[in-house]
């Protein structure tokens, strides 16, 4: 198996560099190996900065696997339920350099984290579901409801609407954009920043704020195994 999710120790953060060369889809390798990487960041214990390739930071699900059905996307739908709450209930912050396009599952990521930066430019950031067929699952519609803002959450979800890093910001997936050449300065910046804080008060104030969404993404997983 290719090396397609890496993790790198830094001084005040770890890192975690996602590149398949292609459009980082998130299929099973990739999925086992981002754990694997989490469970590093998770032992050393820094604020973990999450980046992207150049002009891709993910384009969702594996669509070879979500097409084919049954148990296949039930255990990739699972799977990513579970890795979004992983990184919602993560013991320190987590930090997503958005470096290019965040479609689908890879939208739903952005709302999983502690601070998003994009990059301005030509780049789509959103959550195209419907746009290509398929329904959003349970978990995705809370992990929406729950971080984006209020006047965006359908226009988002229902009907597909794909933003640019500025629009991003407004609709709640980003915090912040920045031009392209200045995206890992940036996120390096801010998981510094971070890394001042102290991390049992982070994750014991964390817990607490997203209890209720924590919550809603259990009873999403259940849902879905059902339907």
């Amino acid at each position: 198996m290719s090396q397609i999710a890496t993790f790198s120790e830094h001084d005040k953060y770890s890192m975690i560099q996602l590149d398949d060369g292609k459009a980082n889809a998130l299929g099973f390798d990739m999925l086992e190996q981002i754990n694997t990487a989490l469970d590093q960041a998770e032992a050393v214990g820094k604020v973990l900065l999450i980046a992207g390739r150049p002009g891709k930071f993910s384009a969702g699900f594996d669509l070879n696997v979500m097409g084919q059905g049954g148990d296949g996307l039930l255990r990739i739908l699972r799977s990513g339920a579970e890795l979004a709450q992983r990184l919602l209930q993560f013991p320190t912050p987590v930090v997503l350099a958005v470096s290019g396009h965040a479609l689908a599952m890879g939208g739903l990521l952005l709302l999983t984290a502690d601070y998003r930066i994009g990059t301005a430019g030509q780049f789509k950031i959103g959550l195209n579901e419907v746009a290509i067929g398929m329904t959003m699952p349970y978990f995705g519609v809370e992990l929406a409801r729950a971080r984006l803002d209020p006047a965006h959450f359908e226009l988002a979800v229902s009907c597909a609407y794909l933003y640019d890093a500025d629009g991003a910001v407004e609709a709640g997936f980003l915090d912040e954009a920045v031009e392209v050449d200045q995206l890992m300065s940036r996120a390096q910046a801010i998981a510094e920043q971070l890394s001042t804080i102290d991390m049992p008060s982070h994750l014991a104030t964390k817990e607490r704020v997203r209890a209720p969404l924590n919550a809603a993404l259990v009873e999403a997983i259940n849902k879905e195994l059902a339907a």
